[in-house]
């Protein structure tokens, strides 16, 4: 299998999570929370980024396993999927011209580590963006590959979601002054905007060529 295959597989799974969770959210707030307030930090970041890790893994396999044998299908997710990206790029470069800014307090009363952990599951795992997000459009993006294809896409992917929770909840105490000031959101949301519609580009274009 040529590198450059291995690599583009890769590195589209790392843009297509990056740019689908660093946006402003209840998940990301409550992460930058706790590594606000120093409290089971640790627990938290490997909590999201394993819950993502685990839904892209299933969606990856789960979409395939569903695509088999049925191109047409494959091509009508990919297309869907190429439709949702850019209107998500749409509006990640309209909210850019109205920015808003990720706040998060230090303050309240100090919880178990399984409280923690178990409020963190809620912000995860009940919000219907996530499965829409990791399942369904990081799932039928990363099974239009073949064989090992799909296992560097799913690396890829849960790489970028580990690093950004790691950076949010490591690195709270600098983060958040820079992501309080809309400024900040407002270019992130134009780079966001940006790379999503190139996603859906490339996307769009496995849709029709089968490439």
């Amino acid at each position: 299998m040529p590198a450059e295959f291995t690599a583009t597989a890769f590195l589209n799974g790392f843009l297509m999570s990056l740019v689908l969770i660093v946006a402003i959210g209840a998940q990301n707030a409550y992460v930058l929370r706790q590594g606000l307030r120093r409290e089971h930090v640790g627990a938290v970041v490997l909590f999201c980024a394993a819950g993502d890790a685990v839904l892209i893994g299933a969606g990856v396999a789960g979409m395939a396993q569903a695509l088999q044998g049925r191109p047409m299908l494959a091509t009508a997710l990919a297309g869907l999927g190429a439709a949702f990206l850019c209107a998500y790029g749409l509006r990640a470069l309209w909210r850019s011209r109205q920015p808003g800014a990720l706040q998060a307090t230090a303050q309240g009363v100090s919880l178990s580590r399984a409280a923690v952990v178990a409020q963190a599951a809620g912000f995860t795992l009940l919000n219907p963006h996530v499965y829409l997000d990791t399942v369904l459009l990081v799932g039928s993006a990363g099974a239009q590959y073949a064989g090992l294809l799909k296992v560097w896409f799913v690396v890829g992917a849960a790489m970028a979601s580990a690093l950004w929770f790691t950076a949010l909840g490591f690195g709270a105490r600098l983060l958040a002054p820079v992501f309080a000031r809309p400024r900040a959101w407002q270019m992130l949301d134009a780079l966001i905007g940006g790379t999503m519609l190139v996603l859906a580009a490339m996307l769009a274009r496995r849709a029709l060529t089968g490439a």
